[in-house]
């Protein structure tokens, strides 16, 4: 081999270049960076060439004479200081951050803890990525948006219409059966769960569980091989075909911490390159923990902003993603001193010319002090709002005076994304997701089932705001079946009536139940897979008819909140609250913690060539069918039903005097005589 020359500091990872590859690792406390190329068949360590040049915090080097497919990890020397945050041991074998490719999955193992063991068998090589120049994607087109969040094993795993060699993978995510029920629901995006190359937490292989969600990444540019044996050019080629059917993909992204936990966690990468330079410790020296996952990365530094930058671009270029929704995002804007809504990554992605089009979707709290930050993310971005979780949910439990909250979040929020003149497209309306109970559960069980996790029924959140119906868990009552039933649909009317962007979680519309079990991130298997043998068709089908008539009115799917104005020259307001008989709310009636009904007139004017739209929503918690007057259609129009949770079926028209059935919602919108 020709001798390896001084290279460039840049980029970061490895580059294919003429005669050979770039290296340039970030290393900045080290002695020394060496890269360790391996035989991909037997496995075994080939050749360890040190690198020769450092340019400031990087470590560099040409190495000739390789090329795309090569094996190959990193050793780093320097001091073994625990206490100063230092822990170089150049028998760890470890991933190169920058790497987009790896040729196995993580796995636990020993030698990952103990200081001087060697790791490389035990650890997954990076693999020379081949060279391309990918096109930038188009920005996500405009139009309503209504998000299905899914976990690519737990969707696909089951799938009878999937090849079983394809199954729980990207592969089969882009398959013709698993497209046809996402085009049937008429979503326009899934947001997965993630998909980066993550390990296990140390106290789950003893258990026999492993992380099936994932949210503990250790290569963040690569995809995780278990979900992608095929690597990027797998994933690609599923969100290709996913666009081809007119649906966008959004990746949840873990940058809020890595997967090496905390002093006590394993050294694979990041903690035994540059431990210093990208965890945030604490006045006490220990790692700082904001995530609740052992380290937290400090991503107001240089470096650690670099890493996810340099990720996300990848994922659009690689993969043509069409957004991210951001993990514990409150970490991504943390400064020393706290949450900074101009802190340097929120900054970055403002204006990187390839991520400022983008779909954020930003999760907006984490556990380190000060928090909780919804309504704090930039204009343009979305945030999972949990007051509208738990409002909805508290509202059709039945809890006392809700109605005031209920229109609030109906109405898009304002209370919280008003001040910043934001738009009500950024309050991602949600009743559940994969954090919690699913839907079916959420009116099944008023505990959680955790007990198959291995904590003893500690985790998972213990106020749900659910309720069983009269009867815990699973029963063969008719009459209970039939009421969970109606609240799931109640519940599905709700979230894709109210102003915002609604999120589907997987499963919900066709029944799935993970048994009561509120924090399934260790259950890889049926608990967690969505059985498609046992699905609910006709739930399926109802929640459809809700997507549709969302997309299909802009009274509903607007963008601009709620405020009562009137909208044009004849004088309607984009909303009327109204009582069962049509009069005005009034002081007295908002201010009645019993009152369970709530009836609003939502109205978009003409605007953009699309004409003015006018829908009925009418919501009622109590156990009481109540007569309902509706008010007076414009000239030449009359009320038709889009749906009623009470009675999947129904369509058309209207009897007279209409009635609002018990714990229902009942959708009509506003059509010319004569139309279809």
């Amino acid at each position: 081999m020709a001798e390896i020359g001084e290279g460039r500091p840049e980029p970061p990872g490895i580059t294919v270049e003429a005669g050979g590859v770039n290296l340039a690792v970030v290393a900045p406390d080290a002695t020394a960076v060496e890269l360790c190329l391996f035989d991909p068949m037997r496995d075994v360590e080939l050749a360890r060439h040190r690198l020769p040049a450092r340019s400031g915090d990087v470590w560099h080097g040409h190495i000739p004479g390789i090329g795309p497919g090569a094996h190959y990890g990193l050793r780093a020397h320097g001091p073994w200081e625990p206490a100063a945050g230092h822990l170089f041991d150049p028998a760890k074998l470890l991933l190169d951050p920058w790497a987009v490719r790896i040729d196995r999955p993580f796995r636990l193992h020993g030698s990952h803890f103990e200081r001087g063991a060697d790791s490389a068998p035990f650890v997954p090589k990076a693999v020379v990525p081949v060279p391309g120049t990918p096109a930038p994607p188009r920005p996500p087109p405009p139009g309503p948006r209504v998000i299905y969040e899914l976990h690519v094993r737990g969707f696909t795993r089951l799938h009878p219409g999937i090849p079983e060699g394809l199954r729980g993978t990207f592969a089969a995510l882009g398959h013709p059966a698993a497209i046809a029920h996402l085009a049937a629901l008429g979503v326009t995006h899934v947001e997965l769960m993630p998909v980066a190359a993550g390990i296990d937490e140390r106290h789950l292989p003893p258990l026999g569980l492993n992380n099936h969600w994932n949210y503990n990444p250790v290569g963040f540019l690569a995809p995780d091989p278990r979900l992608a044996p095929g690597g990027m050019e797998e994933v690609r080629a599923a969100v290709a075909a996913l666009r081809a059917a007119g649906i966008g993909v959004i990746l949840d992204v873990v940058y809020n911490h890595s997967g090496e936990g905390d002093e006590q966690g394993p050294t694979l990468s990041l903690r035994g390159l540059a431990n210093r330079a990208f965890h945030r410790f604490g006045p006490d020296g220990r790692l700082a923990n904001d995530a609740g996952c052992g380290n937290t990365l400090a991503l107001d530094r240089p470096w650690p902003l670099r890493l996810a930058m340099d990720a996300m671009r990848h994922w659009v270029l690689a993969a043509g993603v069409e957004g991210f929704r951001l993990d514990l995002a409150t970490v991504l804007g943390r400064r020393e001193a706290g949450f900074d809504p101009d802190a340097p990554l929120l900054a970055a992605m403002r204006q990187d010319p390839l991520l400022r089009d983008r779909i954020v979707i930003a999760e907006p709290w984490d556990i380190g002090p000060g928090g909780y930050r919804l309504g704090a993310f930039p204009p343009g971005w979305g945030e999972w709002n949990d007051r509208f979780r738990d409002t909805v949910r508290r509202f059709w439990r039945g809890d006392a005076g809700m109605v005031p909250d209920l229109a609030t979040r109906l109405a898009g929020s304002a209370d919280v994304f008003g001040p910043a003149r934001r738009r009500a497209t950024d309050s991602l309306n949600y009743v559940t997701s994969h954090d919690g109970f699913t839907l079916a559960d959420l009116v099944a069980f008023t505990a959680k089932r955790n007990e198959g996790n291995g904590e003893h029924g500690h985790d998972g959140h213990n106020e749900n705001h659910s309720w069983n119906g009269g009867i815990e868990g699973p029963t063969d009552d008719p009459a209970v079946l039939a009421r969970r039933a109606g609240d799931v649909r109640a519940l599905l009317a709700t979230l894709l009536a109210a102003r915002g962007t609604p999120m589907l979680a997987m499963g919900d519309e066709c029944g799935r139940s993970q048994g009561g079990n509120n924090n399934a991130y260790a259950q890889d298997n049926p608990v967690s897979w969505l059985d498609w043998q046992g699905m609910d068709r006709g739930l399926m089908e109802f929640t459809a008819r809700l997507v549709a008539a969302r997309r299909a009115h802009p009274a509903l799917h607007a963008d601009r909140l709620l405020t009562g104005a009137a909208q044009d020259a004849g004088g309607l307001p984009d909303v009327a609250w109204l009582r069962e008989d049509g009069t005005a709310l009034g002081p007295a009636d908002w201010a009645d913690p019993g009152r369970s009904a709530l009836v609003a007139v939502f109205y978009a004017p003409a605007r953009g060539g699309q004409p003015a739209d006018r829908v009925l929503v009418a919501l009622q918690a109590g156990t009481q069918a109540v007569e309902l007057a509706l008010p007076a259609p414009r000239p030449g129009c009359g009320w038709g039903v889009l749906a009623d949770s009470a009675d999947p079926a129904r369509r058309g028209g209207l009897p007279s005097p209409a009635v609002l059935a018990p714990r229902s919602v009942l959708l009509l919108a506003e059509t010319r005589h004569g139309a279809p």
